[in-house]
């Protein structure tokens, strides 16, 4: 079993500290945190399973203090957003940046997130950093800032067009397929599975959720997947789960695509009593972490947050700089359960 397919991101020290625990899809980060851990700028993945690198550090020019890099996430309401805000910071402080990095309330909110964008354009800064809810929706902003000249830099979800110079993300395809080879073998290759997605639109969102069901589908024959659910905030998809549990009750487990969704699938199967339900998720989070020391969750996907939003600055300063960069910078990703949660190269990676 492939336990790694994609680069640990070792250079990325995430706060395990942190008192802002991620009980829900509620979570707001508190105004003014310092940033508890920087980036180690030494530190590569040891492997990776495609031809992206990330940005070299090594080159990567200082600023003078007066330049914005402003990045347009997808909310604060995950643990997640808190920690790649993190890393957006530490780098924009290792290189003498100012950063501006806001999101939407919850990631349905895509009008919140176009205004967003737009604000960010009228601020004339020297990047953009854009984390897609809806690309489709987003492109006409996009022309504009590319009509500014004004460098766009993807992260975590890709745009489905060329104008951002490079994208910054989890190879999510890669990563939901590892989440679906550890469900096969959970469950013993048969079996009623079914999917809890957090959105639609979004390319996040479409590849990992599709990659696992094309997965199972081409490796597991005997595994009958039911169509995909979508979900985008905790409540709403434990409500989700349950109704599939009630309508399915043979069913031996859930995947649910990031924290919100599997969070939720967890706490359906407990409304409706489900004790052995199988369920495997995407993300991190506090909730995440206890469900699967207590059992209750098989294991989940962990991104590398601090080092996506890391990466995106770094990216951001070489396209002002109009230095080259790949197509796509891996931020890395790897599979954990209660057998190797501790394990240091994963626990720098988690996030609560």
């Amino acid at each position: 079993m492939r336990l790694l397919r994609s680069a640990l991101a070792v250079s990325s020290v995430l706060a395990l500290g942190l008192t802002a625990a991620c009980t829900t899809s509620t979570t707001e980060p508190e105004p003014g945190d310092p940033v508890e851990e920087t980036m180690a700028q030494e530190s590569m993945p040891e492997e990776s399973d495609g031809e992206e690198t990330p940005a070299d550090s090594g080159d990567v020019p200082m600023g003078d203090g007066s330049q914005t890099i402003y990045l347009v996430s997808k909310g604060f309401q995950h643990r997640f957003w808190q920690a790649v805000n993190e890393g957006a910071d530490a780098a924009g402080e290792e290189y003498n940046y100012q950063i501006e990095f806001v999101g939407p309330d919850d990631e349905t909110k895509v009008t919140q997130q176009l205004d967003q964008l737009k604000t960010a354009l009228d601020s004339d800064p020297a990047a953009i950093g854009f984390a897609a809810l809806d690309s489709d929706a987003a492109d006409p902003i996009l022309q504009d800032i590319e009509a500014a000249d004004i460098p766009i830099i993807a992260f975590d979800s890709g745009v489905e067009s060329d104008l951002p110079v490079t994208t910054v993300s989890t190879d999510n395809v890669t990563a939901a397929e590892e989440a679906a080879e550890h469900m096969i073998e959970l469950i013993g290759g048969e079996g009623t599975v079914g999917l809890v997605c957090h959105d639609q639109t979004s390319l996040t969102g479409q590849q990992r959720c599709d990659g696992f069901l094309d997965y199972m589908k081409e490796n597991a024959p005997d595994v009958n997947v039911l169509d995909p659910q979508y979900a985008g905030e905790a409540g709403l998809a434990a409500n989700t789960a349950k109704a599939i549990l009630q309508a399915n009750p043979e069913i031996v487990g859930i995947y649910g695509t990031n924290e919100a969704a599997a969070t939720g699938a967890v706490q359906g199967a407990n409304e409706v009593g489900k004790e052995d339900l199988t369920v495997v998720g995407f993300d991190s989070g506090k909730t995440q972490l206890d469900a699967i020391r207590d059992g209750s969750m098989a294991g989940a996907i962990t991104q590398s947050p601090v080092k996506m939003g890391y990466e995106t600055v770094v990216a951001a300063i070489k396209a002002i700089n109009g230095q080259d960069l790949p197509e796509v910078i891996d931020s890395g990703f790897a599979w954990y359960d209660a057998d190797n949660i501790e394990d240091p190269e994963i626990a720098e990676n988690l996030y609560e």
